[in-house]
């Protein structure tokens, strides 16, 4: 049983299944992949060849063989892909899948703040924009960032950008004080707290407490265990893949989960005897749920809408890209507990 907000399709069950029956032949006929983002609407994941997080998704999208790729996901998410997959035709249903934290910091911005630390290697956060990934030299993701920053000279000032609390974190669990932080934040940040976290593991004593950080919207609930404002006893700091896995071994009956809360539609798919609690029904990201079906149809109908990057900003992201990819992959650490656990992944 999921405990959950309403952001259903108005749409009624048959209706649904003819749109997604309609979406899949016309995919046939475009040689089209659907990508889906564990955080779009049910009837979104529902219909996409693929369902994962953003550097998951990219990786899918490098490697099919398909000549469209439908992202149904945030506008960064599909450059990234466009830069992974320049042979590719990358297509965003709407527009205005943005994203509150990638909007914090521009390329102009990034430039002058370089200007007044000459010489500080730039560790930007994977969900940024690619002008601002272009003048990085290291992406990042929440789960090879203290690797990332323990792979570079501690002489080095570092600039990291454009997530606060990440920053905060990786800055107190490698106890580098040259590390200059971004102020970013995502807006849905704003629903995930430790008076939430706190008050739903008081009601749910028996529940195992899982955080997956990626896309900025829980990393506010990683810098909080690592401060020892939420009790770090039995968290399970995971991947995708790691919590979709972690009710399948685990004798826990009942799970409170801190991350946006679209994820809850393939846990309780691959859990479906097991019980999710959202931290806070709030935590919802407006931009993932502007992705519809409807939309999606339409993007492949028209062709539309086309996401596409300069070669040389694609060229220097890329470089930066690739060493996310090669740097890591260990989730950022939080002090032991009895019961914690981490896993591999973003």
């Amino acid at each position: 049983m999921t405990t959950s907000i309403d952001y259903h399709s108005p749409l009624a069950p048959a209706e649904l299944a003819a749109m997604q029956d309609e979406i899949r032949t016309l995919a046939r006929e475009r040689n089209a992949v659907i990508l889906a983002h564990n955080y779009q609407r049910p009837e979104v994941q529902d219909v996409a060849d693929f369902v994962g997080d953003s550097l998951g998704l990219s990786r899918e999208a490098a490697s099919v063989e398909a000549e469209v790729i439908v992202f149904c996901g945030v506008h960064f998410m599909a450059e990234t892909a466009a830069i992974l997959a320049p042979d590719k035709t990358v297509l965003l249903p709407d527009l205005a899948a943005g994203c509150s934290l990638a909007s914090t910091i521009d390329g102009d911005q990034l430039r002058q703040w370089k200007a007044e630390h000459p010489g500080a290697v730039v560790v930007s956060y994977v969900n940024t924009s690619a002008e601002v990934k272009a003048e990085t030299d290291y992406c990042c993701t929440s789960g090879n960032a203290v690797d990332i920053i323990n792979h570079i000279p501690p002489e080095k000032d570092i600039l990291f950008l454009p997530d606060m609390f990440l920053g905060a974190h990786v800055r107190r669990v490698t106890g580098r004080e040259n590390i200059h932080v971004w102020m970013g934040e995502c807006h849905v940040h704003a629903g995930i707290d430790p008076e939430h976290i706190n008050f739903q593991r008081s009601e749910n004593p028996d529940a195992e407490f899982l955080i997956h950080p990626e896309c900025g919207c829980a990393t506010s609930v990683v810098e909080a265990v690592s401060a020892g404002a939420i009790d770090s006893t039995g968290a399970q700091i995971l991947s995708t893949e790691g919590m979709i896995r972690r009710p399948q071994v685990s004798d826990a009956k009942t799970f409170i989960v801190a991350t946006e809360t679209g994820i809850l539609h393939r846990l309780q798919k691959a859990n479906p005897e097991k019980t999710f609690i959202p931290a806070n029904r709030a935590a919802v990201c407006t931009y993932m749920k502007v992705t519809t079906l409807p939309k999606v149809l339409r993007s492949l109908e028209l062709m539309q809408h086309r996401i596409t990057v300069a070669p040389d900003i694609a060229a220097r992201a890329r470089l930066a890209i690739e060493r996310m990819v090669s740097i890591g992959g260990h989730p950022t650490p939080v002090p032991p507990a009895s019961g914690s656990m981490v896993d591999p992944g973003e």
